[in-house]
């Protein structure tokens, strides 16, 4: 069985924004376990092993609580607006024997046949949802894109995935793509730029078209009164 980290939790007695702030100011991060029909925990981790835990990139973790040695995941974490850092943490504990539900990240692996041919490659989707038992979460998910052709798509049904694992992302969830480089702008020749200029002069009447037009109707307003 895969050895999983090893959260060192501590009880917190204190609750409250006052205790809250007092706690962070000395490098430590209130924690809320929660599992049903039991009662809720507060406790506290440090900082720092919080940080080890997460570089990890394991979804389960160890706990020690009561003398029993049990598994969690972060069911939700809170983030500070600018630093970013976590300032708060809620676990789940989880049971090895049922099967949950795990957003995992995807890593593009191998050359594809587009690429080689002058294709370039996006990653459309970084994360995959998939159930499996809490203790068979793979850290992450290699997508093998050897294959891939120019103008073509990975899907989601195209990942192979591990034993006892289900892919709950629809199918057709596109993973990535190879499009085909964008053609340069064509550029307008000189003479042809001389051309449509050279059209354009000949579109527009000159001097003396409209001085003729003018003496054409002066002559044809005589015909008209002697008509009359």
């Amino acid at each position: 069985m895969e050895s999983f980290f090893k959260l060192n939790l501590e009880p917190r007695t204190k609750t409250g924004n006052a205790a809250t702030r007092s706690l962070r100011r000395n490098g430590k991060i209130p924690v809320n376990y929660y599992y049903g029909g039991e009662d809720n925990h507060n406790m506290s981790i440090d900082k720092k092993v919080l940080h080890k835990a997460i570089q990890t990139g394991q979804h389960v973790f160890e706990l020690e609580l009561d003398g029993n040695t049990i598994y969690v995941t972060v069911k939700e974490a809170q983030y500070h607006p600018v630093t970013e850092e976590i300032i708060h943490l809620d676990l789940l504990r989880v049971r090895r024997d049922v099967k949950m539900k795990f957003s995992i990240p995807l890593n593009l692996v191998g050359d594809s046949v587009g690429a080689v041919e002058g294709g370039i490659v996006s990653q459309s989707a970084n994360l995959i949802d998939i159930e499996c038992f809490p203790t068979d979460v793979p850290d992450s998910i290699d997508v093998d894109i050897t294959n891939l052709e120019l103008n073509g798509a990975v899907f989601a049904s195209d990942i192979e995935l591990p034993a006892d694992t289900e892919l709950l992302s629809p199918e057709d969830t596109t993973i990535a793509v190879c499009a085909a480089p964008k053609a340069e702008a064509e550029v307008v020749a000189p003479e042809e730029e001389i051309e449509e200029g050279e059209e354009a002069a000949e579109t527009q009447d000159s001097p003396e078209d409209e001085k003729s037009s003018d003496e054409t109707d002066k002559d044809e307003k005589p015909a008209d009164e002697s008509s009359d």
